[in-house]
């Protein structure tokens, strides 16, 4: 297949690099409108003129042809029923390159927007909340359409299609509820919650399982259920508001790090003091790397707390390859609009990075904390947002923490929610 523009910008040959992974074909980009005119290939014509009868000609809306950063007009429309914007009076009916881009890169996220509570980019400033489409992973739908397109208008054209997957992940924040917290912090915590001292001293010497233990449980739920899973660990040496992990100085902690490193993959949690403290972020690589004997290579921020561009970058310069923080710390639903792992674009510096971000969908925190839900409601939602992504044959990853699925009965019918939600995706 050969694809026209009359100038090749790093924006397009993003997201013609784009298409050809997730169509799984191999797409030319040119500017030779003669070597254009002469191909015998499949052609896409990106330019406001057709040149050939048998083309599939797509009107650019111009965002691919620009280089600044500047707030879109984007008005949705019904589009082979579903929603679609830059909207184009060509064979397509809409600049899906264009589109596709917006959402991919969050180039909304790089305009002035009003921050949630967190200094968090807010989930209600996106065209996807706004436009009701943030439980649907619409880009993967346009691509599935845009396949049938392909197909019917080249009918010598063979794309293959990819396989839905189940990616369950973990993120390891508060490691145990009363154990290894040391001598002052569990003083502290029974004078504020002078309810809970019977069960603290009970795990503390010895006689019952710490509420938050979850950690052999799943290991047989993994093994029942052949699941790969991704653990991912706080390893701030220092305390904060937000960030309040076991030391990992801790034997305990080690030994658990140690054990899970040895029967899955395990990955960086960084700390929310990460975001201003910038050494920080290969500091606590570099230790979760010493404790696991593992290279590590792949992250999610703790609260769901990054900046674009700025994060991201660190996360390069850090040696992370991989980063699954691509997701709401409030709501769930598709946040890039896609269930598929993509190549960060760097807006501002105009150039396709190495850092592939891998979108979650579901969140257990933003069930309970932010929406109130039951495990009941939860169970609907998670399931719902898994049966968008197998339609689209994309990859739902969810996020659960294990202090949820311990025994502590703030969180009583969490862990059966997670078994239920496992047999049905499975």
């Amino acid at each position: 297949m050969l694809v026209y523009t009359e100038h090749i910008t790093p924006r397009i040959a993003y997201i013609l690099q784009y298409f050809n992974e997730k169509l799984l074909i191999d797409a030319q980009l040119t500017d030779d409108v003669e070597l254009y005119r002469s191909s015998t290939e499949a052609k896409i014509n990106y330019s406001t003129e057709r040149i050939d009868a048998d083309e599939l000609l797509i009107h650019p809306a111009g965002l691919l042809h620009q280089s600044a950063i500047s707030k879109q007009a984007v008005e949705c429309f019904d589009w082979n029923g579903v929603k679609a914007f830059f909207k184009t009076d060509d064979d397509l009916g809409f600049d899906v390159f264009s589109a596709v881009f917006y959402l991919l890169t969050r180039y909304e996220e790089y305009t002035e927007h009003e921050p949630d509570e967190y200094g968090r980019y807010a989930h209600w400033n996106s065209l996807a909340w706004k436009e009701s489409f943030l439980n649907k992973p619409l880009i993967d739908i346009w691509l599935l359409k845009f396949k049938q397109v392909l197909t019917t208008k080249f009918t010598s054209i063979k794309l293959q299609t990819t396989n839905f997957e189940f990616l369950p992940t973990y993120d390891i924040d508060i490691a145990w509820s009363y154990k290894n917290k040391g001598f002052w912090r569990n003083i502290a915590a029974s004078i504020q919650h002078p309810s809970t001292i019977p069960q603290r001293l009970s795990v503390l010497f010895g006689n019952k399982k710490d509420p938050y233990d979850a950690y052999d449980w799943l290991q047989q739920l993994h093994q029942q259920h052949a699941l790969q899973h991704i653990y991912f660990f706080l390893v701030a040496e220092e305390n904060s508001e937000y960030d309040k992990n076991i030391s990992p100085k801790k034997k305990a902690m080690l030994q658990l790090t140690r054990d899970t490193a040895e029967q899955a993959v395990i990955a960086l949690h960084p700390s929310v003091q990460t975001n201003t403290g910038k050494e920080l972020l290969l500091k606590e690589k570099l230790t979760l790397q010493r404790i696991s004997n593992k290279v590590i290579t792949a992250s999610r921020h703790h609260y769901i707390k990054f900046h674009l561009p700025h994060s991201y970058r660190e996360l390069i310069a850090a040696g992370i390859t991989d980063d699954y923080s691509m997701g709401y710390g409030t709501v769930n639903g598709f946040r890039a609009s896609t269930s598929h792992s993509f190549l960060w674009y760097d807006l501002e510096k105009e150039e396709i990075t190495s850092l592939r971000i891998h979108p979650f969908a579901f969140m257990e925190a933003n069930s309970f904390y932010e929406l109130h839900q039951s495990p009941t409601e939860a169970l609907e939602e998670a399931k719902q947002l898994a049966e968008e992504v197998r339609n689209v044959n994309g990859i739902f990853i969810s996020i659960f923490h294990n202090h949820f699925l311990g025994t502590d009965t703030m969180f009583k019918g969490w862990r059966e929610m997670y078994e239920n939600l496992i047999v049905e995706v499975r």
